[in-house]
C-alpha cells in the first residue's frame, strides 16, 4: 500500500514537472504522433531534470 502511494506521488510529481516545463496535458500514450511527440528546447529539458533531482533530494532528506 505504501509503495503504491509513493508511486502515485512520484507519477504526480513527474506529470506536474512535465506540464510546467513542456506544456503537455498528459504523459499517457495516446497513439497519435501529434499528441505523443513534442518539440522540447534544451533549457526546458534541463530545468525539468533539475526539478526532478531537487525533488529526489528533498524526498531523501525527509526519510
Amino acid at each position: 500500500m505504501i509503495e503504491q502511494t509513493q508511486t502515485a506521488q512520484r507519477d504526480a510529481l513527474i506529470l506536474e514537472i512535465a506540464k510546467r516545463q513542456f506544456f503537455v496535458e498528459t504523459l499517457e500514450t495516446r497513439q497519435r504522433d501529434s499528441l505523443d511527440f513534442h518539440d522540447v528546447v534544451v533549457w526546458a529539458m534541463r530545468a525539468a531534470l533539475e526539478e526532478a533531482v531537487e525533488a529526489e533530494r528533498a524526498s531523501a532528506t525527509k526519510r
